[in-house]
C-alpha cells in the first residue's frame, strides 16, 4: 500500500534523488535517526510515540482552549496535527488553512484516536504548495472512482438509472474525502427515514475513517427530516445558517445536501438555488413526477425514473437510497438490505416483481413482511413526534441496531399504534361527507373540525385509511378522499377516477391564480397548500377539475 501511493506522488516520495525531499527541509534537525517520511493514509497506532516527517495542505485550523489544531490532508487521508503555545493561544499564526507545510510530529493517541504533535513545521512556497495541491486533487478523485456492482434486485429501471447511481456515489465519496460535510434532508415519513438512513448507514463510516475520529460522525454529517414533501425555503435557509455558523467557528467547507423522497419539483428549485449561492452543493434522489426538469442543470446528479422515460410509482426512495448506500459503501456487511422492502411496502409501489424479490432478501435477515409493515407503523408514528429532530440513536434502534431491541421496540409500540389507528378511522368515518361528482365519489374529512392537535394519525395516514376503507370495504372504486384543512388538502384518488394530483395542481394554479397553491406529489397521492381565504373556492374548483376530466 505504502509503495503503491509513493509511486503515484512523483515528486512527493522518499528517493532523495527527487527534485522535492521533504528530509531536506529538517537537515541540521537534532533528533536522529530521521524520522521517515510517510503519507496520512499510512498513519496508524504502530507507529504511536514514533517521530514521522508529513507533508500536506491543513485543511481546517481549530483553536481550542488548550492547543492550536491543524487539520492536514494529503490526498490519502487526515491527520489532525497539535500545537501549544500557551492555553487558548494560537500557534504558528503564519500558518492559514490552504498553505502546504511539511512537518515533523510525534504521533500520539487521545480517547482512541490518532494524532499528531508538531515538532517543527516549514511553510512551503507557492510553487510546491500547487504541486502538492495539483496531487492531492488528482489522489482524492482516484480514491472516489466508484467501482458499479450489480443491484440486489433485477430490474431495467435500475440498469437505466446505473450511470447516475455511480456519479452520484462518486460525488459523494469526493465530498467525504474533500472533508466537506454532508448533509441528508428526507421526507418525514417511513419512505423518507428509510431513503435517510440507508444513506447513513454507508456515510457515516467513511467519515469516520476519513478523519480517524469518531466525533467527525457528528461534526461532518446530520440527517434532517423535512415535514413538508418538498425542500422548502425555510428548509434551505436553515441548513445554509447552520453550515455559515459551522464555518465561521470551525473553518468547515459548505457541505454536500442530499435531498431524498423529494426535491425534483418546481418547488424545490428555490432553495436549491438559495443554497447554491452560498456554496452549497446538491444530490437529489427522489421518485416524484415534475412538469418539467428544472432541477438537473442546478444539481451535481439528479436521480428519478421519470428522467429515464420510467414510473417513479414503481420505485420507492428507499429502494434507490438502499441501491446508492451500497455503491457508496460496498461493504458487504452493511445493514441495510432489509430496508428497500419496508419501504417499498410503507409507500405503496406498484412493481410486485421488484418488491418481492427485496421481500426475500428481507427475509434472508429475519424480516418477514408482518414485521416491515409493524415497523413502518412504528417509524411513522416516531415520525410525528419527532418532527424536525435528528434523533440518531433512536433512528438506529427503529431500524434494527440492534435487531433485538427493535424487535422489543415494535413489540410494544405496534399494538397501541393499531388501537390509535383504529380509533382514528372510526372518527374520520363519522364524519366524513360524501358527494357524488359527476360520477365520481368525493369524499371530505374537516381533519382541524375531527381531531383535536397533536392526533395521530397524522392528517396523511388519516386520508389514507379512510379511502382504502371506502375503496377496499365499501367497493367504491371511483373514489376521491381529500383532509381539508384551513390551508391545506392531503389527498388519495383511485385509479379508476382517473384523478391526478399533479394536473389538479396544474388547474388550480391557472384557474384560481388567487389562491397561490403549491404542491404535488405522486398521480394518485399527494398534497397541497393554499391561501386560507380560498378555501371554500379550492374545493368548488376540485369538484370542476373532476368535471373536466370525466367529461
Amino acid at each position: 500500500m505504502k509503495n503503491k501511493f509513493k509511486a503515484k506522488r512523483g515528486d512527493f516520495g522518499n528517493n532523495r534523488k527527487e527534485k522535492f525531499d521533504r528530509r531536506d527541509k529538517f537537515k541540521g534537525f537534532e533528533r536522529k535517526p530521521m524520522p521517515e517520511s510517510m503519507d496520512l493514509g499510512e498513519v496508524s497506532l504502530e507507529y504511536k510515540d514514533r517521530d514521522l516527517i508529513l507533508t500536506g495542505i491543513i485543511d481546517q485550523i481549530e483553536q481550542t482552549g488548550g492547543p492550536t489544531v491543524f487539520h492536514l490532508s494529503d490526498g490519502t487521508g487526515m491527520l489532525a496535527l497539535k500545537a501549544f503555545d500557551g492555553a487558548g493561544v494560537r500557534a504558528h499564526p503564519e500558518l492559514n488553512i490552504g498553505d502546504a507545510i511539511n512537518t515533523i510530529v510525534t504521533v500520539q493517541e487521545y480517547n482512541g484516536e490518532l494524532e499528531g504533535e508538531i515538532s517543527k513545521v516549514t511553510k512551503l512556497d507557492e510553487s510546491k504548495k500547487k504541486e502538492i495541491l495539483d496531487n492531492v486533487i488528482r489522489l482524492q478523485r482516484e480514491r472516489a472512482k466508484v467501482k458499479p456492482i450489480p443491484f440486489l434486485v433485477e430490474d431495467p429501471i435500475l440498469e437505466k438509472l446505473k450511470e447516475s447511481f455511480v456519479k452520484a456515489a462518486t460525488e459523494i465519496k469526493f465530498a467525504i474525502i474533500q472533508n466537506r460535510p454532508v448533509v441528508i434532508r428526507h421526507h418525514n415519513d417511513t419512505d423518507g427515514y428509510s431513503s435517510g438512513f440507508a444513506l447513513e448507514r454507508a456515510i457515516l463510516p467513511l467519515i469516520v475513517k476519513q478523519h480517524n475520529s469518531i466525533k467527525s460522525a457528528w461534526e461532518f454529517y446530520t440527517r434532517s427530516p423535512c415535514a413538508a414533501p418538498m425542500y422548502e425555503i425555510d428548509d434551505s435557509i436553515r441548513d445554509t445558517a447552520h453550515s455559515l455558523s459551522r464555518a465561521a467557528k470551525f473553518s468547515n467547507k459548505m457541505p454536500l445536501v442530499l435531498i431524498v423522497d423529494t426535491g425534483s419539483g418546481e418547488k424545490d428549485l428555490l432553495g436549491i438555488k438559495q443554497g447554491k449561492v452560498h456554496g452549497i452543493d446538491f444530490i437529489v434522489v427522489d421518485h416524484h413526477a415534475f412538469d418539467e426538469d428544472l432541477i438537473s442543470k442546478e444539481v451535481l446528479v439528479h436521480i428519478n425514473p421519470f428522467l429515464v422515460g420510467e414510473d417513479g410509482t414503481k420505485f420507492s426512495a428507499g429502494m434507490l437510497c438502499t441501491e446508492l448506500a451500497r455503491f457508496i459503501n460496498q461493504d458487504p456487511n452493511l445493514n441495510v438490505t432489509q430496508i428497500p422492502a419496508m419501504a417499498g411496502i410503507a409507500d405503496r409501489v406498484d412493481n410486485p416483481k421488484a418488491l418481492d424479490a427485496y421481500l426475500k432478501i428481507a427475509e434472508k435477515k429475519g424480516y418477514n413482511k408482518q414485521l416491515l409493515a409493524d415497523i413502518s407503523t412504528v417509524i411513522d408514528f416516531i415520525s410525528a413526534k419527532l418532527r424536525f429532530m435528528e434523533a440518531r440513536e433512536y433512528i438506529e434502534v427503529l431500524f434494527g441496531e440492534p435487531m433485538n431491541r427493535q424487535k422489543a421496540l415494535v413489540a410494544l409500540l405496534a399494538p397501541y399504534i393499531r388501537d390509535l389507528e383504529s380509533k382514528g378511522l372510526e372518527i374520520a368515518r363519522g364524519a366524513a361527507k360524501m358527494e357524488e361528482v359527476f360520477g365520481v365519489t368525493l369524499q371530505i374529512l374537516e381533519i382541524e373540525n375531527t381531531f383535536a392537535r397533536g392526533f395521530y394519525p397524522k392528517p396523511g395516514k388519516c386520508i389514507s385509511m379512510l379511502h382504502d376503507y371506502e375503496y377496499e370495504q365499501k367497493k367504491n372504486h371511483k373514489l376521491v378522499s381529500i383532509g381539508m384543512m384551513n390551508d391545506a388538502i392531503t389527498m388519495r384518488a383511485s385509479a379508476e377516477s382517473n384523478f391526478s394530483v399533479n394536473e389538479l395542481v396544474d388547474y388550480l394554479q391557472k384557474n384560481l391564480p388567487g389562491a397561490f397553491v403549491e404542491g404535488g406529489g405522486h398521480k394518485y397521492a399527494g398534497s397541497i397548500r393554499f391561501l386560507p381565504s380560498k378555501k371554500d373556492d379550492i374545493v368548488k374548483s376540485i369538484k370542476a377539475y373532476i368535471k373536466k376530466i370525466i367529461e
